[in-house]
């Protein structure tokens, strides 16, 4: 068995995590960029923490720039076994309010600017996202939610689309409608398709700012209001962050779903075959089965 390491991305307005014990702004490097920000290192109720602002301590990354493989990679290298991605998303339903977390447990992805994959030409993977999440890490999301007071729903679909504008009346009610998603946002994918290749429990907590263009009594969407609901958000986020290390077992056991196995089949090119240099950038990504 292994360390548990808890890795949060933190999304708009949650930029640090309160009460790390020794915690310590770390610099990663990482052969696919540099992440977004520093990382912050320590130990919260004694369970090993990383955290990263995912557009950077003053949102310095838009939604298409963030760096999401090197997010992830040097997540990764500091020993994280669990990711959890919080971010501010819109609603599609009624019953899930602003205010309100969604843990989600699918997606849509209608990004097109953003590089998917650690694997390519010289080394080619095939990973499933059939169930993007890590149910095991989501229930303890929930449970912690719950724990401190949130308004939870367990379950829902993400639509992600590029930005940075928010959508259309027209684009906003055919996701509602027609495609039948819950809540909208920018930036859990492709971080959910890395996580998944980077072999990590991935678990997506998304914090409802607005109600998106579809709702006839809302209307557009109002930045002065997204923020204003951010920074209650983003206090309900930390609650939350702060009751996993209870619930998360010290010691790391395989993940029942098999998340950290996902590369056991995947990669379809011959070791004959395959580029130097890009297993060179895989070693902390895909080492566990490149060097078997």
């Amino acid at each position: 068995m292994t360390e548990t390491v808890i890795g949060v991305i933190g999304g708009s307005g949650v930029y640090d995590i309160d009460g790390l014990e020794g915690a310590t702004w770390t610099e990663v490097q990482s052969p696919w960029g540099t992440p977004s920000d520093l990382l912050l290192v320590g130990r919260l109720n004694g369970m090993k923490m990383v955290f990263l602002p995912r557009h950077g301590r003053g949102h310095v990354y838009s939604p298409t720039t963030v760096p999401y493989r090197a997010n992830i990679d040097a997540l990764k290298r500091l020993g994280v076994t669990d990711v959890v991605s919080i971010s501010a998303c819109g609603s599609f339903r009624e019953e899930m309010a602003p205010g309100d977390f969604v843990i989600v447990d699918q997606f849509i992805d209608r990004t097109f600017a953003r590089e998917k994959s650690f694997f390519g030409t010289g080394c080619v993977a095939h990973v499933s996202v059939a169930h993007p999440t890590c149910p095991r890490l989501s229930e303890a999301c929930a449970t912690a939610a719950l724990a401190a007071g949130i308004t939870v729903h367990k379950g829902g679909t993400y639509l992600a689309m590029e930005g940075p504008q928010f959508s259309s009346i027209a684009e906003s009610k055919m996701y509602r409608e027609s495609w039948g998603a819950d809540v909208i946002g920018m930036t859990n994918m492709p971080e959910a398709k890395l996580a998944r290749e980077a072999e990590l429990c991935y678990a997506s907590v998304a914090m409802i700012t607005d109600f998106d263009s579809w709702h006839p009594d809302h209307g557009a969407v109002d930045i002065n209001t997204i923020v204003a609901t951010l920074t209650g958000n983003a206090e309900k986020g930390r609650a939350l962050v702060a009751g996993l290390p209870q619930l998360l077992d010290a010691e790391r056991a395989p993940c029942p779903h098999g998340c950290d196995r996902a590369l056991d089949f995947a990669i379809l090119t011959a070791p004959d075959k395959r580029d130097p240099a890009l297993l060179a950038k895989l070693d902390a990504v895909a080492g566990r089965v490149l060097n078997a």
